[in-house]
């Protein structure tokens, strides 16, 4: 995999986590910052591994995933740019509790946990900024497990292709990745999602060609969906 230089501070310093910094800072976080390149399918880190610390996602996409009784896994989580993972595990001095894996070629950034404490030292703002992000992602896992225990599969699905506001009439959505991890995403069998596809697909509510969806009925889809 090609690696490409850049600067730690220039990334650092557009993420909300770090914007308010001042240049000092900043070099200070990326004295403890290290680079990881890794290619699709790499593991980044598995369960039981000792936290040192959380990454960034500059490009590509990273899986959080758990294991389950019958040896298959269950996505939790999808990171792309710009987006963070295992500070949770990292303040409580806990082993990861889930599997990271590339879904393609990524670079990451590993800030180790002796940088962000000094940093929550220096600068408390800073503790506020990790403490919402936390919070969002907290958020964002129970409204997932709401979705499991209160929607239908083809709500769930629906409410997936329709996620972002400005999606309508017309509207092509790309799966970011394989239908297969999709379906996880969404606590589906990948047999299950695809008859779902295939039900919305039957009833000229969506066409689907590939990792393609196009909503060809969004009134339809909405009323669907309950």
């Amino acid at each position: 995999m090609e690696k490409t230089r850049f600067s730690p501070q220039t990334f650092l310093a557009r993420l909300p986590l770090f914007d308010a910094m001042s240049p000092t800072e900043l070099d200070a976080i990326a004295a403890g910052t290290s680079e990881r390149h890794v290619a699709r399918g790499d593991i980044i880190f598995q369960r039981g591994d000792t936290c040192k610390g959380f990454h960034l996602v500059i490009f590509g996409q990273v899986k959080l995933a758990a294991g389950v009784a019958n040896g298959a896994e269950k996505i939790i989580e999808l990171i792309g740019p710009g987006h963070s993972f295992g500070e949770a595990l990292m303040f409580m001095e806990k082993p990861y509790i889930v599997s990271a894996t590339a879904l393609a070629d990524s670079l990451l950034l590993h800030v180790t946990k002796e940088a962000v404490f000094d940093g929550i030292a220096h600068d408390p703002g800073f503790a506020r900024k990790m403490l919402a992000g936390l919070s969002r992602r907290m958020h964002g896992l129970i409204c997932d497990l709401e979705s499991v225990a209160l929607q239908s599969g083809t709500q769930r699905v629906i409410g997936y292709l329709l996620q972002d506001e400005a999606t309508g009439q017309g509207a092509q959505v790309t799966l970011p990745v394989s239908k297969a991890v999709v379906a996880s995403r969404l606590n589906l069998t990948p047999e299950h999602f695809s008859r779902i596809l295939g039900d919305l697909t039957i009833h000229g509510l969506i066409g689907v060609q590939g990792r393609n969806v196009t909503i060809m009925n969004i009134d339809g889809l909405r009323e669907h969906a309950g």
